[in-house]
């Protein structure tokens, strides 16, 4: 398995959300969805409130141009939406609220919505929108969401990247805890957890 660590907000995680099931799934790995908020992981490390692309323009510019040329290699189309960064925290309970199976295309889903359709990711129409085309309750779902369990679970997520050194999204775990962090260093994180995998089935053999 990888562990997969993204936030809605995150400008990397869209074309790293559209492709990591393929590239694992080619590796032979499955891969764990972990939703985070970096608000707080900004404030908390670098004392900003808002995104780092925002705080310092230059670099804004050239994130905004590498996300083109990115998303151009990768056949995904890119809207750069009016508002940035969203709010995901609604859409991040969901994601927990949903079963496990289910996560993946709902998270898919939503980053269509903010960075290809230009929708606003914390209205709750867009939301439920999302949730019936993919054949969920709406009113479950955000439900479910509104819990204190799915919030306290959302709350950890983000104390547990922090605590695990994660600075940034997307963000990815092998089964070692090695880190790796951006949609550029996807193939090599996979690379890694294979090979840890490998090993660890190898020791399984050379015991028995």
């Amino acid at each position: 398995m990888i562990e997969f660590w993204f936030e809605f907000a995150s400008t990397y995680s869209y074309p790293a959300a559209m492709r990591i099931e393929k590239v694992a799934g080619a590796a032979g790995l499955g891969v764990v969805w972990k939703p985070m908020l970096l608000g707080p992981l900004f404030n908390s490390q670098q004392g900003l409130k808002d995104s780092p692309f925002n705080a310092f323009p230059v670099k804004g510019k050239y994130m905004w141009r590498d996300l083109e040329r990115t998303c151009i290699d990768e056949g995904l189309p890119l809207r750069r939406p009016d508002i940035f960064p969203q709010d995901g925290l609604k859409a991040a309970r969901m994601v927990l609220a949903l079963p496990d199976a289910a996560r993946p295309d709902f998270v898919r889903a939503v980053y269509r919505a903010n960075f290809v359709e230009g929708a606003i990711i914390s209205d709750d129409s867009v939301l439920a929108g999302i949730l019936a085309r993919l054949g969920h309750s709406p009113e479950a779902v955000f439900a479910k969401a509104a819990t204190d369990p799915v919030k306290a679970e959302l709350k950890k997520n983000t104390e547990e990247a922090a605590a695990r050194g994660v600075f940034g999204a997307p963000t990815f775990f092998a089964p070692d805890g090695e880190m790796f962090w951006g949609n550029d260093r996807l193939e090599q994180a996979v690379r890694w957890a294979r090979k840890v995998k490998n090993q660890s089935i190898d020791t399984k053999v050379d015991a028995s």
